[in-house]
């Protein structure tokens, strides 16, 4: 069963606020088939670890907005790796170089990509690796 209406609509919240800060490259996977634990993976990076937990910091405050809280926060201290768990959402916030190294987005290709609007997908990159994060 696809992530229900919800789920979704809480991935843009967290793709919008990400966005905000300048994130790069936002995506969002449909896990509900994968995962028994989550529904939707947001998946987002920063240049620096400064920007990484600014990020974390404006993603928290949206989605507590929206009457959502982290359950789980992991690797907010070093800046490289942050993941939210809010239940039906899972938002992961990388430094650019950790996104490169371990590609989350090759490790869930075979999820379908939830649609984000213009406003939600984050800056493109800076061009330097044109083999960056993909689907």
């Amino acid at each position: 069963m696809p992530a229900d209406d919800r789920s979704r609509e809480l991935a843009v919240v967290a793709a919008r606020a990400a966005a905000g800060l300048k994130a790069r490259e936002i995506i969002a996977l449909d896990v509900s088939e994968q995962l028994v634990l989550t529904d939707v993976f947001v998946v987002t990076s920063g240049s620096t670890e400064r920007q990484v937990r600014a990020i974390v910091d404006a993603v928290e405050e949206a989605m507590r907005l929206e009457g959502a809280k982290a359950v789980r926060r992991e690797g907010v201290a070093e800046g490289r790796w942050v993941l939210l768990d809010f239940n039906d959402v899972i938002v992961h916030v990388q430094h650019d170089e950790d996104r490169l190294y371990y590609a989350l987005e090759r490790l869930w290709k075979d999820c379908p990509v939830v649609e984000l609007p213009e406003d939600a997908r984050g800056e493109a990159g800076d061009g330097a690796d044109d083999a960056g994060p993909q689907l």
